[in-house]
């Protein structure tokens, strides 16, 4: 599965770090390494919109504090 975060200038203000982070937490947590491929993208077209992650080619965008349940919901539930 490939997760890619946009770290675009207004996705990094709107926080895509602490998704990053969480994000990483939560593979290495589930010892999802070998089945998540975590990468970076600058400017994905959705600015302003919230931190712009596409998960298998699918666009979502999010508030950080959102990252545990998209991750759940999209990521956790499909591997």
């Amino acid at each position: 599965m490939k997760v890619t975060i946009c770290v675009g200038s207004t996705c990094h203000l709107l926080g895509s770090k602490r998704v990053v982070d969480r994000f990483k937490e939560l593979v290495a947590e589930h010892n999802l390494a070998d089945k998540v491929e975590l990468g970076g993208k600058f400017c994905m077209g959705h600015c302003g919109e919230g931190v712009c992650v596409t998960i298998d080619g699918t666009t979502h965008t999010i508030a950080p504090e959102a990252a545990d349940e998209l991750f759940n919901n999209e990521i956790l539930a499909k591997v």
